[in-house]
């Protein structure tokens, strides 16, 4: 090894691992099954990551996170742009993670290193990602765009495999092993921190719908 006093090594990975769960829950023992290219070569890093800490004296820890948003990229932005879209699949959730979250799951791992452990990086709430948008827009004082049916919606290749994917992520274990307390447990949390701060807003000129 080219640096002896390397001690701790964390690998960011997905929740796509585990594929798709019909909307049921998984936890960081729920087999992985990937649906797609992209996530079968992280299902791939992830054993040879593990594999060089069995090998060697650093810790290796690998994160599976949720879908991510923070400033600069959230529902508030893509409402503001006119870019959001209300796609509709019925039964369909996500998961998400605020930047500040992921941040400080890493800082609690660094802080107490445990060899080839594997940690969920997901908020409290899997829910619809329609509900996100329509309550972005609600903080923005605009109408949410119109619904659109999955089966309807023009999406690229990459956009259409996320919804391939239905589960519900459990985050038990960075709370309970590295003792987080989630600063955004719900995507509400999140974009009410994100529009205090501005975000969204200044998209709009600093002027939303309702305001004088």
């Amino acid at each position: 090894m080219t640096a002896p006093r390397l001690r701790w090594i964390g690998y960011l990975s997905t929740v796509g691992v585990y594929g798709d769960a019909q909307g049921a829950w998984v936890d960081e023992n729920t087999p992985t099954q990937p649906v797609n290219e992209r996530s079968r070569h992280r299902v791939t890093a992830e054993g040879q990551w593990l594999a060089f800490g069995k090998r060697g004296s650093v810790a290796v820890q690998i994160f599976r996170l949720a879908g991510i948003y923070g400033p600069g990229r959230n529902a508030l932005r893509k409402v503001a742009d006119g870019t959001a879209r209300r796609i509709i699949k019925p039964g369909q959730v996500f998961n998400r993670i605020h930047t500040a979250d992921i941040a400080q799951v890493l800082m609690a791992s660094i802080e107490h290193p445990s060899r080839s452990a594997i940690y969920n990086v997901a908020d409290d709430e899997p829910g619809p990602p329609q509900d996100v948008i329509t309550y972005a827009a609600r903080l923005l004082g605009l109408e949410p765009p119109p619904e659109v049916s999955f089966e309807a919606a023009t999406l690229n290749a990459m956009a259409r495999s996320f919804y391939r994917d239905n589960k519900r992520v459990r985050n038990v274990r960075i709370k309970d092993e590295l003792g987080v307390r989630l600063r955004f447990p719900t995507y509400r949390e999140g974009l009410d921190a994100l529009y205090a701060s501005g975000e969204g807003v200044r998209s709009l000129g600093g002027n939303t719908m309702g305001e004088e």
